[in-house]
């Protein structure tokens, strides 16, 4: 629709201009700085910062009025706002939007579980995909306001030949390259990957987008530290979830929901794995940012997810009394959810923060941490895709979550989940055929399931007779005896009935 279309008293609120006045707080600290300037890291004490808005007018227009306009630019055919930006007001709104970066990013669909799986799990729940973004997993979300908000800076200051820089277990890679390469003129990529750690799938992807690619030994907390030794020591822009323009980015899956939903997720509860812990920083933070609005009435549950061979958020909230909790890095061993294979997510500090504040504005617990087994999570997976789902070993990990959750009593079957598929699932295809072939290597900890199990079944002709060959196609008789004997097979394999 053309904005002339809509309502009068509509329009002027559609096409959003910037303004705002943004800066970074430091979480250990609290000293603040502008954003003007591209900062990881306070400069003061080294602790992690989180970006906010002093300018709150956004709050002074009612709930009811925001819902209206998510609605309405839902149908406008402007290509800034169709994406992450649609939320333009609660994200970066500094951002002119002739400056924002969009590759189709954000309003991944929401698909309910069929009811096999539902019964399986014990409640109703639903998958957002967010694999299918345009680099097939989440992170575009993030990378899409990152790379818009150095566009926007590198104009103000007259930047360019900024090499951008992240170290990954995939996911981050793909993303960086991806959206770095749109903005080729002014910002070149490098990514910093652990050697072997990275399926086949997820290494072709930022070498395609022309990165510069490199492999070091070691894990991803490895290549971490190292990204951010280059990052306080070089002019690169670190495009890791340190960055906080990131983080606002992907608050976008909690605004989405809402919408989703009809802004009704008081029964909702959110359930999403736990590897840098960005994601679940994102979550809470947008989930919170629309309640203090009144766009929604209330805070959904939010179960976060962790691997029993990589799980120190979860070990850190194990401990019920919040005096006593005591953030230890663990050292991770091989998980097949290799993006959240993460032992100390430098996020942290802003779960902490933001995990308390959210839990007080609910009136209760409403944040949790489940751990699951590696054998939990690729039996999930397998089986939410052979009942219609796309969802990679994270998604498998998110369902392993949610029935951890119902089983232990964090949720009953009055509520409805919605779970986080956070990549495609042909990214971890590796691991599906590890799978099928039952070829895990000892330390991930894998059986398969034999009713889960899977493989093709190679048919031959019998008795010599014929078949057609590269270059020698049957005709005739010959290709009658052929397909008559290949059908017959296939009857019996199937256990067909004939007519």
């Amino acid at each position: 629709m053309r904005i002339d279309q809509f309502p009068k008293d509509m329009q002027p609120y559609l096409i959003p201009q910037p303004r705002g006045n943004m800066f970074y707080r430091c979480l250990k600290c609290g000293a603040e700085f502008d954003v003007r300037e591209l900062l990881y890291t306070c400069v003061k004490c080294g602790g992690v910062l989180l970006l906010e808005n002093r300018d709150v007018s956004h709050r002074e227009i009612p709930g009811n009025i925001w819902r209206k306009i998510f609605d309405y630019r839902r149908m406008l055919n402007v290509q800034p706002l169709k994406g992450i930006f649609r939320y333009y007001e609660f994200t970066a709104p500094i951002i002119p939007l002739d400056q924002i970066v969009y590759l189709g990013e954000g309003h991944t669909p929401v698909v309910r579980a069929n009811n096999r799986l539902r019964s399986m799990v014990g409640m109703d729940f639903y998958y957002k995909n967010d694999g299918l973004n345009p680099s097939a997993s989440f992170k575009d979300r993030g990378m899409a306001c990152a790379l818009s908000y150095l566009q926007y800076l590198a104009g103000e200051k007259g930047l360019s030949d900024i090499l951008a820089i992240c170290a990954s277990t995939g996911d981050t890679s793909a993303s960086a390259a991806l959206y770095s390469a749109y903005l080729r003129d002014i910002v070149k990529s490098a990514v910093l990957l652990p050697q072997g750690k990275v399926t086949p799938q997820q290494l072709s992807q930022p070498l395609g987008s022309g990165a510069r690619v490199l492999e070091m030994p070691g894990v991803f907390d490895d290549c971490m530290k190292v990204v951010e030794l280059l990052a306080e020591h070089y002019n690169v822009a670190l495009l890791n979830s340190k960055n906080s323009w990131r983080i606002l980015g992907q608050e976008s899956f909690s605004f989405e929901v809402a919408q989703d939903f009809d802004y009704s997720v008081e029964d909702k509860v959110v359930v999403l794995p736990i590897g840098n812990a960005g994601n679940i920083t994102a979550v809470m933070s947008g989930f919170l940012k629309f309640f203090e609005a009144d766009v929604i009435d209330a805070l959904p549950w939010i179960i976060g997810v962790q691997s029993d061979h990589a799980d120190p958020v979860y070990r850190y909230y194990r401990e019920e009394t919040p005096g006593d909790r005591h953030f230890i890095p663990v050292d991770v061993r091989p998980s097949v959810a290799q993006a959240a294979m993460i032992g100390n997510p430098v996020s942290m500090p802003r779960v902490i923060e933001l995990a308390e504040k959210y839990n007080g504005l609910a009136g209760g617990k409403r944040i949790h941490i489940v751990q699951v087994t590696e054998q939990e999570i690729m039996d999930s997976m397998i089986m939410a895709n052979q009942n219609g789902n796309i969802a990679c070993t994270q998604g498998g990990e998110s369902l392993a979550g949610l029935q951890k959750a119902f089983n232990e009593g964090v949720v009953d079957s009055k509520m409805i989940g919605v779970l986080d598929s956070t990549a495609h699932m042909l990214k971890f295809a590796t691991f599906q055929e590890k799978y099928f072939e039952d070829s895990f290597e000892p330390d991930f900890e894998v059986i398969p399931d034999p009713t889960l199990r899977n493989a093709p079944v190679e048919l031959s002709v019998d008795n010599r007779g014929p078949s057609p060959q590269p270059g020698k196609p049957l005709k005739g008789k010959e290709m009658d005896q052929f397909v008559t004997h290949m059908a017959g097979k296939i009857a019996s394999i199937l256990n067909l009935t004939k007519k």
